[in-house]
């Protein structure tokens, strides 16, 4: 018998398409993802299932400046109940689309992470903005915090419950569509690198 996530999805029939991303996204079937930290000193981070590293970024999403402590300050840390949005929001992608929800959310990070960026290079006193590509590992990171920061702000103080707005993010992600935030910030990122060629 093949083994499920949480004993509910398949991750069998999941490819990661992207050759860029192949060996960064683990998509290892487990039944229960939590790593307690066993694995926190890989320093790729390539042993930790992408759906783990979901998780842990829900409970402690980055700072997002002054409004950080007021959208998470009272979730952080609590894993069981972040895993349970996570399992939810996957079960209501699974029953609007049809499909297997694991897939979708490989197709979503195929499409938010941004391939090049801009940063600053100082030459003779000046600086100048240089186009560099992103790494493989900085595009999973990229990616994952940007949903994880869409699926925060279509939440907070709306109607939308953090379940279904990070399931909203990932549907409209998977579909390359610029109400994603994801998807949004890549496109933004892009433009300004290419602006700087």
């Amino acid at each position: 018998m093949e083994m499920k996530v949480f004993g509910l999805f398949d991750i069998s029939e999941v490819r990661v398409e992207d050759p860029g991303l192949k060996k960064v996204i683990n998509l290892n079937p487990k039944l229960m993802l939590k790593s307690h930290g066993r694995i926190k000193w890989d320093p790729a981070r390539e042993k930790v299932n992408v759906i783990e590293r979901l998780i842990n970024l829900l409970q402690v999403p980055g700072s997002r400046g002054k409004k950080h402590k007021i959208i998470t300050g009272r979730i952080t840390g609590k894993q069981a109940q972040c895993t349970k949005i996570v399992i939810d929001a996957l079960k209501i992608i699974e029953k609007k689309t049809g499909e297997n929800p694991l897939k979708i959310l490989v197709k979503a990070i195929e499409n938010g992470a941004p391939r090049d960026t801009v940063t600053t290079i100082e030459y003779g006193g000046a600086r100048y903005p240089q186009t560099v590509d992103v790494s493989p590992r900085r595009r999973l990171n990229l990616v994952l915090r940007y949903i994880i920061n869409g699926s925060y702000d279509k939440a907070f103080n709306k109607k939308a419950t953090i379940v279904e707005a990070l399931s909203k993010e990932l549907m409209s992600a998977a579909e390359g569509s610029s109400e994603s935030y994801a998807v949004s910030k890549r496109n933004d990122a892009e433009k300004q690198a290419d602006a700087a060629r």
